[in-house]
């Protein structure tokens, strides 16, 4: 076990469609970072607004972050590039820096920690894998659990910021929706991204 130490192949599975469920979030500073280099290179780089919330009080969409458009001709991100790998991995997304790992709170004491089985060297090692502790864990992975964390981290943030702002009456967000109205508010309802330093 102790010979583990994730290195990316950069084969691309996080960077390509599964089946129509990869989704590679991207915050606005991220979304920004990347439409600027799309500009210079002159690719087509498409996102579409992932995490929402109506704001019923000011009838605005709150977006939290935007995901990547995978529905090109290579089913993956305009980025990705069979030879090299990441062609943006100095400024790629956080999400993507984590890979495989992605953590998710259980409740106030307790987070759970995720490895993507399709990802190559998941899937090359998985009978050592599947019998590494936590600890083991955060060793073989040890440049994308900060990040994992700190995706965590800037979650939260996010969350907090939200339930600040809703506490001021600066926002109200519906926790009752019905579809057709929120269908509606998305086509209707002027855009305000939300960001924390």
């Amino acid at each position: 076990m102790t010979e583990l130490n994730y290195t990316c192949q950069k084969c691309g599975t996080c960077c390509h469609e599964i089946e129509f469920k990869k989704r590679i979030p991207l915050y606005p500073n991220e979304a920004d970072i990347l439409i600027e280099i799309a500009k210079k290179r002159g690719i087509a780089f498409k996102i579409i607004e992932d995490l929402v919330f109506p704001d019923i009080l000011n009838n605005k969409i709150l977006v939290v972050t935007y995901k990547i458009r995978l529905d090109n001709e290579t089913h993956g991100c305009p980025f990705y590039d069979a030879k090299n790998g990441c062609t943006v991995h100095e400024v790629k997304p956080l999400a993507c820096k984590a890979y495989p790992l992605a953590l998710k709170q259980v409740d106030a004491f307790n987070f759970q920690i995720s490895v993507d089985p399709l990802c190559n060297y998941v899937e090359g090692n998985y009978d050592l894998l599947k019998k590494a502790d936590f600890a083991k864990i955060k060793e073989i992975f040890k440049n994308e659990y900060p990040n994992a964390q700190e995706h965590l981290k800037k979650n939260k943030k996010l969350m907090v910021k939200i339930k600040k702002l809703e506490y001021k009456n600066i926002i109200k967000i519906s926790r009752e929706i019905l579809l057709d109205d929120f269908n509606k508010y998305l086509k209707e309802w002027d855009r305000e991204e939300i960001t924390i330093n």
